[in-house]
């Protein structure tokens, strides 16, 4: 008896220690934060607790990121090649490097910026307008072959009468021809959104990167090592979302993750915000109103225009140039038919994958933490809010949650900003 009574007391002690032991870097993080938690001021409010506690943690104390995540890109790759490089590797950008840069270059000379998929959305509507009536020089070869089977033009609205816009053999047309061969991602450039980019020093706060994260809207931030002249770590939107779900439990976390969306204000784009498009538009209707609106994803919806049923992210453009042989048979790649031809490719080649799983979708009363733990479960980027009838309500981004987790004081980045520019819009491809 004595001896079941120690095992016990050993298991228990044991026990305590695995709790005690965090099981990953990010909930080390979190106990960080929570031992900072503990001492401050009590009349602080929670955010302002938050705010500090983040400000007090240097941006190199967060996880570096996986290996195959952390990719450059030279200058001298083809767009072809640096397409295949992010879907391989499962991300949205990469940084690039400047090949003609001098081995002693400073990490902002180094890099000329960073090429992501919305850039090269940018590059693929470009080409898919014919030349203008006004100009004096010839079409290129590619714009000649894709004129045959489109008519898209423009930034305006294109109806289900426009679906041979997006003709099925438009893509094989695109990336069989030896100008998107040939075009280089220096070629694409204008569409980069900084000369080269916002980067963080290791000695940055926390705070610093989810403000970057949330209120001005990067996706990733880039953290530079002054001494190497090179990038050290990439904190993205979604490795945040991992942290935060890992810190669950904590009393930091559970005094925030426990409210409801709706206490938080979320979401923050209701229906009548919301920038959907119809399922029988041709999915390069998705595209263009991605570019325009500057979002990374937008809902499809039936003819009523309430009922999601699906949903194309900027990062889906790949399945267009990767594989165009797909959408051979359509007469037109319409949003519905682009998502029953990317489902049943994904079927056969992945298994599983966000986009093969369908809509995830949430209501006002789910919880904070709720939605973390299920954005992180799923790898997906955001949730759509829906009525008790399933109807469109609004949707939750990963910016979103961090936007509500912490705020920006007055003045808080004075001339963080100088030295690396956002580009022109007309400077843009």
């Amino acid at each position: 008896m004595a001896s079941m009574q120690l095992m016990r007391k050993e298991n228990a002690i044991v026990l305590e220690v695995m709790q005690d032991s965090p099981k990953s870097p990010e909930a080390r993080l979190g106990m960080k934060v929570e031992d900072l938690w503990d001492v401050q001021e009590p009349q602080l409010s929670p955010t302002e607790k938050l705010n500090a506690c983040f400000e007090s943690i240097p941006v190199s104390a967060f996880p570096p990121a996986p290996s195959s995540q952390v990719i450059e890109i030279k200058s001298d790759t083809s767009l072809a090649e640096a397409v295949q490089i992010l879907s391989e590797h499962k991300i949205l950008s990469a940084p690039v490097v400047d090949v003609d840069a001098p081995e002693d270059a400073s990490w902002i000379d180094r890099y000329i910026g960073i090429v992501e998929f919305a850039g090269i959305v940018v590059w693929i509507l470009h080409q898919s307008e014919p030349p203008s009536p006004r100009s004096t020089t010839p079409g290129s070869a590619l714009e000649v072959a894709v004129n045959r089977v489109t008519n898209a033009a423009s930034f305006g609205i294109l109806g289900p009468e426009d679906a041979q816009a997006t003709s099925g053999n438009f893509f094989e047309a695109l990336t069989s021809s030896e100008f998107y061969k040939n075009t280089k991602v220096r070629d694409i450039a204008g569409s980069f959104r900084w000369a080269p980019f916002l980067a963080l020093q290791k000695s940055n706060s926390f705070l610093t990167m989810l403000l970057l994260l949330s209120n001005y809207k990067m996706k990733s931030v880039p953290v530079v090592d002054l001494g190497e002249a090179k990038i050290d770590n990439i904190v993205t939107q979604s490795s945040v979302i991992h942290m935060l779900a890992e810190c669950a439990g904590l009393q930091w976390f559970e005094s925030w993750g426990t409210k409801k969306l709706s206490e938080i204000g979320l979401p923050l784009m209701t229906r009548d915000h919301v920038v959907k498009v119809y399922e029988e538009e041709p999915v390069l209707q998705a595209f263009k109103l991605m570019r325009k609106k500057r979002v990374g994803a937008i809902p499809i919806v039936d003819g009523s225009g309430i009922k999601v049923v699906g949903n194309i992210s900027i990062r889906d453009v790949q399945f267009l140039l990767t594989a165009p042989e797909i959408y051979h048979d359509y007469r037109s790649i319409t949003a519905k038919n682009f998502l029953t031809a990317v489902r049943s490719y994904l079927k056969k080649h992945e298994g599983t994958s966000p986009f093969v799983s369908g809509m995830v979708v949430c209501t006002k009363n789910h919880s904070v933490k709720e939605l973390i733990m299920k954005l992180d479960s799923e790898k997906i980027h955001r949730v759509y809010v829906v009525d008790d009838a399933g109807n469109l309500e609004g949707v939750i981004t990963l910016r979103d949650i961090i936007s509500r987790l912490v705020h920006e004081p007055y003045g808080y980045f004075g001339d963080f900003f100088d030295g690396v520019l956002p580009l022109p819009l007309n400077s843009r491809v």
